[in-house]
């Protein structure tokens, strides 16, 4: 098949099949039909993204490369600062994001074993997680309701003379209060970290500019699991405008090697060879000098040009995301279910890129009951992940020895959602049936039909 042809034309015809495999396998037809499953995410993809896999493929590079910066470039200037670095994992990017800050690079403002960390329960373990491990100590404050973000009023109280940061997540999509909490972090000198992964796209209105999500922050960090905003099957960002945060965070992604040296490449700097590195030799070779104890937390190049593809779709994204959201909104408001459901309200001055769709049931109304119905009529629905965070297992130890965290103030509102609040999805992917069946099924969960 390839005898006659050069390099460029045999990949031009791979890359043109592979097209025609998704055309023929992969692309659905037919739509919607009642009774069909409906999930609370799924991946939305086309033909680009396949070409991009199997194009990367073909070069074999496998790990970061030509997709990998062109990605990081465009991740950038998307949510509107100077500098991203493509991981992983979500999880591996709020790693990175709070690691960075312990680093000695920033003398004083260094976060050490026993400092604390401003946060909430009423989220994902992994915004948490490497607080706990590294030793320093959450400060968990309350939520409000229905915005379910953490409450700006609490700040003040959590705050202590070893408070060093605040590390939050926009909650399914809804920005936090971007402003209080960005005026009450300058005013302590503390570091803000943005758990951007739920919220890819969302904006919020600072000082009268409109920002991007992740980009208010010191530093912001994004998830491409598959049912996140995008996709790359796995894979996370994390993103800052300083560029000191960016040298930290790309040591500590790659091994905490001192050399910023791309993959592939050596001797960028032409001082390879001459320097002095703590108690090494001189000379000693500059890529295997390490400044941090750090990680390999990259991602291939492979995930990378999925991730490209996927770029390009990510206001068309946004777009289906608020339009399903406000159109399930319009119809239980509609149906009368406010009255027997708290329904989700956006931050004042912000755009939300909604991940789901956050309900709570009011008093008289079986959250289990709802949920069990909604499931049995086909609609896949979750709970707000952990809940309350330091009620799972893996706070039983902790909580026992009433060491490793703090509470400030209660919870009420922490434990009011984890009992009595569920969500569904509003993936690009529905149809305007789909988001209507779910307003349907959700009224006859609740006795209203």
């Amino acid at each position: 098949m390839f005898e006659h042809m050069t390099e460029t034309e045999a990949r031009k015809e791979l890359l043109s099949l592979v097209g025609e495999y998704y055309s023929r396998y992969h692309q659905k037809e037919g739509g919607y039909q009642e009774g069909d499953r409906i999930p609370y995410a799924s991946r939305v993809y086309g033909r680009e993204e396949m070409e991009n896999l199997v194009d990367s493929a073909l070069e074999f590079w496998l790990t970061s490369g030509r997709y990998t910066e062109q990605f990081e470039q465009g991740l950038a200037e998307y949510i509107g600062v100077r500098h991203c670095s493509l991981v992983n994992s979500g999880s591996s990017a709020n790693l990175l994001a709070f690691m960075a800050l312990t680093s000695p690079l920033l003398g004083e403002r260094q976060i050490r074993r026993g400092d604390e960390v401003i946060t909430v329960a009423a989220g994902f373990p992994t915004t948490v997680t490497p607080c706990i491990q590294y030793g320093a100590v959450p400060v968990f404050v309350d939520v409000t309701i229905p915005q379910y973000n953490l409450d700006v009023s609490r700040l003040e109280d959590a705050l202590s003379e070893k408070t060093k940061a605040v590390m939050a997540a926009h909650t399914l999509g809804n920005p936090f209060d971007l402003g209080a909490v960005r005026k009450f972090c300058d005013r302590h000198g503390l570091w803000l970290v943005e758990d951007n992964c739920d919220a890819l796209g969302s904006e919020y209105c600072l000082d009268g500019i409109w920002k991007k999500t992740g980009s208010i922050g010191d530093i912001g960090t994004s998830s491409f699991y598959p049912p996140h905003h995008m996709t790359m099957g796995e894979g996370g960002a994390v993103y800052t405008d300083s560029p000191l945060l960016h040298k930290i965070i790309r040591s500590l992604r790659d091994w905490g090697r001192d050399c910023m040296c791309p993959s592939g490449q050596d001797n960028l700097c032409g001082h390879r060879f001459d320097r002095q590195y703590g108690e090494l030799p001189l000379g000693y070779d500059h890529k295997y000098v390490y400044s941090h104890f750090g990680y390999n937390l990259k991602a291939t190049d492979l995930q990378a040009a999925i991730g490209c593809a996927q770029l390009e779709r990510l206001p068309h994204f946004v777009r289906r995301r608020q339009e399903n959201f406000q159109r399930l909104k319009s119809r239980l408001v509609e149906m009368g279910l406010k009255e027997q459901l708290i329904l989700p309200e956006a931050c004042q001055n912000s755009h939300p890129s909604w991940f789901g769709f956050l309900a709570t049931c009011r008093e008289g109304v079986d959250k289990n009951k709802v949920v069990t119905y909604l499931e049995s009529h086909g609609i896949q629905t979750r709970m707000l992940f952990s809940g309350n965070l330091i009620k799972q297992p893996c706070f039983d130890g902790m909580r026992r020895e009433k060491r490793g965290y703090r509470v400030a103030g209660d919870l009420k509102n922490t434990d009011r959602i984890m009992e009595r609040s569920f969500w569904v999805g509003v993936y690009p992917g529905m149809t305007d049936e789909m988001v209507d069946y779910m307003a349907q099924m959700m009224g006859e969960a609740v006795g209203i039909l």
